[in-house]
């Protein structure tokens, strides 16, 4: 009976009350306006998309996301790909209601899972913001870098695939994030 009340605690506290609201996104490749528009007519047919900001000079797109929709992160990343480029930068925000992240933790928002690599034990209240480092979201030498952060293997592969606790469901997207 302890054990399945624990097993339970540990299911409400890995599942968070967040919603995102929005993302600021770095592509790459950009060469000229023309560019910049093919990425951000892209992004404004992604269904869960509300509003494109483009800041030309940095190449970056800002966007807010639909209230109670569900967002999915690699759909922002293919629509750039489709437009021809290729995502830098995703740093994401989200309204959090305390929800508790750890170092090598699972945690799950809206319905993919978060691995944080990096995070201090602290609690998310309210507006918090973190970035995505996995393969199709960083460069080469950035995956590196932040994979060497931990020994988990869903790191390599994007996918739960038995590597990791009771937490994910097998074979489940798990994006990673450094807060």
């Amino acid at each position: 009976m302890k054990t399945m009340m624990f097993a339970l605690l540990m299911l409400v506290g890995l599942t968070s009350g967040a919603q995102f609201t929005k993302a600021s996104l770095q592509a790459s490749g950009l060469t000229c306006s023309m560019c910049s528009k093919a990425v951000k007519t892209a992004l404004d047919k992604v269904s869960f998309v509300k509003q494109v900001q483009v800041d030309i000079k940095n190449q970056q797109y800002n966007i807010s996301f639909k209230e109670n929709e569900k967002v999915d992160i690699d759909a922002l990343s293919k629509a750039v790909e489709d437009a021809g480029f290729s995502v830098a930068s995703l740093v994401v925000t989200a309204n959090f209601s305390e929800v508790t992240v750890n170092k090598d933790q699972h945690i799950k928002i809206g319905d993919a899972y978060f691995h944080f690599l990096n995070a201090a034990s602290q609690q998310l209240k309210g507006e918090a913001s973190f970035t995505i480092v996995d393969k199709s979201f960083v460069s080469e030498k950035q995956f590196k870098k932040y994979s060497a952060l931990t020994k988990m293997q869903c790191v390599q592969t994007g996918r739960s695939a038995g590597c990791c606790t009771v937490d994910v469901p097998e074979q489940t997207r798990i994006y990673h994030a450094i807060i």
